[in-house]
């Protein structure tokens, strides 16, 4: 079966969606996976063995009608059995509804639900489970999947020659990521540095890291220049999960270097605030703790906050 699924939003919103990949895996083994993202969130794909093809398409740029005609040449030549459409804009249904794949399932939230085959409810304010809803509409169902992160061997390589470089191999360590450059309310400078300072006085044998990525460069410039830190530049999301995956713990704002480190089950505090996502739901041990302000400002967030969640659990 050729699968289709229309997934706008950054790589967060893919990697929430990769549960219903797997899922979706689970129940069509044999089938073949396409998705449709933003030119700037293909590179979550590097991490996954479920998708055959990712089609990169700016949902909220100023299509013209022949951008949307040359997306919709494309589904037609593929000719998908089965589309799913995570989102509820009109413009993706009458695109599906055009390309003439025989099964369209939607969220009834739709303002065109006649353009779909199936539409679904999603009654729960976290992605994954938004997202596991349109699989409601398939004669098959499972419970959620986790999310299931494959990193290629070259970017592990790539990983150790990082550790091994700066004396981490075989030792644990800390990580530390500031967030976005474009974040318009990060954690800031000096409750970094305080949390640093802590970390040092008690543990000061513990290497802390700081990780940097394309999306990060700006908000790590202060930090970057503190003599004791080391920097870890990772240029991909297969190098962010390899790195990740040697820490023993975390401290992240909520973004999709979090998502990434809870997938790996490496121990992590997530900084959260009013308008956050939900922490997913954890079998068994929970490995991720939410730190979250009690407003919309993760400058709320006092560093005492955090570090008790370090030091008393």
């Amino acid at each position: 079966m050729h699968v289709l699924a229309l997934v706008p939003g950054g790589i967060s919103e893919q990697l929430q969606f990769f549960p219903t990949l797997t899922t979706i895996k689970q129940n069509y083994p044999n089938s073949e996976i396409s998705v449709v993202v933003e030119p700037g969130s293909k590179s979550a794909y590097r991490v996954s063995k479920a998708v055959s093809e990712v089609i990169p398409f700016d949902y909220r740029g100023q299509n013209s009608p022949a951008d949307w005609a040359n997306l919709l040449g494309i589904l037609r030549d593929r000719e998908f059995e089965l589309a799913l459409c995570a989102s509820d804009r009109w413009e993706e249904g009458v695109l599906l509804w055009l390309s003439g794949i025989p099964t369209r399932i939607g969220y009834s939230s739709t303002k065109i639900p006649w353009l779909y085959t199936t539409t679904v409810t999603a009654d729960t304010q976290y992605p994954v489970g938004q997202y596991q809803a349109l699989l409601q509409g398939l004669a098959k169902s499972s419970p959620v999947a986790p999310m299931q992160l494959n990193v290629p061997e070259g970017d592990l390589a790539w990983a150790d020659e990082q550790r091994q470089g700066m004396g981490l191999a075989g030792s644990g360590y800390v990580i530390l990521y500031p967030g976005l450059n474009d974040q318009a309310d990060g954690y800031p400078l000096e409750s970094w540095l305080t949390i640093i300072e802590d970390f040092q006085s008690k543990q000061p044998q513990l290497p802390i890291v700081l990780l940097e990525t394309v999306d990060s460069k700006d908000a790590l410039a202060a930090m970057g220049r503190q003599p004791t830190l080391k920097t870890i530049a990772a240029t991909n999301l297969g190098q962010v999960a390899a790195v990740l995956a040697g820490a023993d713990l975390i401290i992240s704002p909520d973004s999709y270097v979090s998502q990434v480190a809870v997938a790996l089950q490496v121990f992590t505090l997530v900084l959260q605030t009013t308008l956050s996502q939900a922490l997913p739901p954890a079998d068994g041990e929970m490995r991720a703790l939410g730190v979250k302000s009690a407003t919309a400002k993760l400058a709320d967030i006092a560093p005492g906050d955090v570090l008790q969640k370090v030091w008393g659990g």
